[in-house]
């Protein structure tokens, strides 16, 4: 496009600065705007940074073929995993009013009284504070916006592992 190929590490970074740029973004709407996560918000905060974590791993590992799959598969899973949590999130919120969960106790009450496994399956069947839509910009709440940024996130993670690394930077 601008005679710029991102292959090799620069395709990584740009990977990992999306992946950052997201996270300070979900951070600035909660202390800036007041924005409370939800626990799906939360859960899928930590896919953001495992996504983020798969391409930092990318940078330093892009020069031999298997580093570049590697990398990239772990940013694919990370992606992956955030767009189904978000996906489950979009979902609650389409819900009618009457079909809404009852809302349940905050994460932080959860993860005292279950094991992870237990704690993850009660998250992602959602409850009423999920479902509540707090913001939302050219008519897609935060979530939707979330599932489109894992779905071309886990495309650009594919490209990364995929592409040709001779010319990596």
């Amino acid at each position: 496009m601008f005679g710029i190929t991102p292959t090799g590490r620069t395709g990584f970074v740009l990977g990992f600065l999306a992946c950052a740029g997201a996270l300070v973004f979900a951070y600035y709407l909660e202390y800036f705007h007041g924005l409370e996560p939800c626990p799906m918000c939360i859960f899928q905060r930590i896919a953001m940074a495992a996504t983020g974590l798969g391409f930092l791993l990318g940078i330093f590992i892009a020069r031999p073929t298997w580093g570049r799959w590697l990398a990239g598969i772990i940013a694919l899973v990370g992606t992956i995993a955030g767009a189904i949590i978000a996906g489950r999130h979009v979902w609650l919120q389409s819900l009618p009013e009457d079909k809404v969960p009852a809302c349940g106790p905050p994460l932080e009450t959860l993860t005292n009284m279950m094991p992870w496994i237990e704690v993850f399956q009660v998250v992602l069947r959602g409850d009423g504070n999920c479902a509540v839509i707090d913001a939302a910009f050219l008519g897609l709440s935060l979530p939707a916006w979330t599932f489109i940024a894992f779905v071309g996130l886990g495309l650009w993670a594919l490209f990364c592992a995929f592409t040709s690394g001779q010319k990596s930077n």
